[in-house]
């Protein structure tokens, strides 16, 4: 599963990922319709600033365990699981000893050939699994400038963000990044939205920002959730800048093309892994698997 090779990227196959009913964050941040059985959310209020100017979110965590998602609080579903194994070796080869000129692990690339495969879906739901470690915290960063749905699938306003830091360089992280109820999960919002910016995210700013925060804090892992690969340039500007690269692919949708043309757009580039993703239930297993204390 490690094996290196020198000149295409590495597919690391990681573990299966199902989306609950099917769906995913993707959907359901665009979709206007509440799923059925699951409470519209509360109208979020905007940041709170708390001390030292820092800004402050709560997620509403009970809304994202009906909608299936990773939380603490969820118990030990098959999702939980899932992502358990999935984060594993990335948070291995994060810490792993780097090589000088290579870009650090610790920062970790979400993306998907084409929309709807799940990217957010996973990025959220990997960053939460994270979340849950005793010694690690979590900057989930929503770099699909073009269509930020990071914030709308927490149930969120719209915020400033990663944009901003890079259009005025007067903004720095703490301006805008988010601290959550989640004491080790932090967002950073897409931002204002610009025509440039592709040339924003391979500037020489960008390349400062992404490995000032991957080396500000040593026990951070830093998610971004990138635009898909094959509708936009960003995706592939980003990829740059990783040090870990997560390829989704959903289940009986994206086709071997879609999927060989995204490996050949990031040859060159090591730790290229991928999740398989909206997978149907093993036929005749219905049974949980689960640890009751008393």
């Amino acid at each position: 599963m490690d094996q290196q090779r020198d000149a295409a990227p590495i597919a690391t196959a990681l573990p299966v990922a199902s989306a609950a009913a099917g769906r995913t964050a993707d959907d359901l941040a665009d979709s206007p319709v509440t799923p059925v059985g699951v409470a519209p959310p509360a109208p979020a209020p905007a940041a709170r600033v708390g001390k030292a100017g820092t800004r402050h979110v709560d997620i509403d965590l009970n809304r994202m365990r009906d909608l299936g998602m990773v939380t603490a609080a969820g118990g030990r579903t098959a999702l939980v699981e899932d992502f358990r194994i999935i984060k594993r070796p990335l948070l291995k080869r994060a810490f792993s000893e780097t090589v000088p000129g290579e870009n650090p692990g610790n920062l970790i690339m979400i993306t998907s050939s084409l929309p709807g495969e799940g990217k957010t879906y996973c990025a959220i739901n990997l960053a939460m699994s994270i979340a849950m470690e005793l010694d690690h915290t979590v900057l989930l960063i929503d770099a699909d400038v073009a269509r930020p749905s990071v914030m709308r699938a927490f149930g969120l306003p719209n915020q400033r963000g990663l944009m901003d830091i890079l259009l005025d360089e007067k903004t720095d992280l703490a301006d805008v990044m988010l601290k959550t109820n989640v004491e080790t999960l932090s967002i950073l919002p897409a931002g204002s939205a610009s025509a440039r910016a592709t040339e924003l995210l391979a500037s020489q700013m960008m390349s400062t920002f992404v490995h000032e925060i991957a080396n500000r804090y040593p026990d951070r892992i830093v998610i971004f959730d990138s635009p898909p690969l094959l509708l936009t340039s960003e995706a592939h500007v980003l990829a740059g800048h990783m040090g870990q690269i997560v390829v989704v692919v959903e289940s009986e949708k994206t086709t071997q093309h879609a999927v060989k043309e995204s490996l050949r757009q990031l040859e060159g580039l090591k730790n290229v892994n991928l999740i398989y993703n909206k997978t149907r239930e093993f036929p005749g297993v219905e049974e949980s698997y689960d640890y009751h204390y008393g």
